[in-house]
């Protein structure tokens, strides 16, 4: 039996994407639809492999043709510099609050369980990411 949410209105599990980002700092961008957008979350050390912990800071929600981008962001604009598409493939979110979410990952690279835990002492676009068994 699966823990998977059913999202109103979608009946198939939603899509996530991982795209590499070389802008002024050179990170990752997780990004998980929910909602009709993409939920994102920038990964200065990119996602977690094991139990280890990672920073992950909330930015602005994104259309969902942007999960499909890859390309080079022109100087002057927001986020300027070269996007490629890192992971991508389907998520089964397991659980899904105002602190703390809960899912599981069928990428083409990264496949299991992750979490998502709100930072209540620093600023509250900061989270932490982290591979659970």
């Amino acid at each position: 039996m699966s823990d998977h949410i059913a999202w109103k209105g979608l009946n198939r599990m939603p899509q996530f994407v991982i795209q590499e980002h070389w802008a002024r700092t050179h990170h990752f961008d997780l990004r998980l639809e929910k909602e009709g957008v993409l939920k994102s979350w920038a990964l200065p050390k990119g996602m977690p492999v094991d139990d280890e912990k990672r920073l992950a800071i909330q930015v602005e929600d994104h259309d969902l043709d942007y999960g499909q981008f890859e390309g080079e962001i022109p100087p002057g604009e927001y986020g300027a510099g070269k996007v490629a598409i890192w992971d991508k493939g389907r998520y089964d979110p397991v659980e899904w609050t105002g602190d703390k979410i809960l899912f599981v990952l069928h990428g083409e690279r990264l496949k299991g369980r992750y979490v998502l835990i709100r930072l209540k002492r620093s600023a509250p676009d900061h989270w932490l990411i982290r591979k659970i068994n």
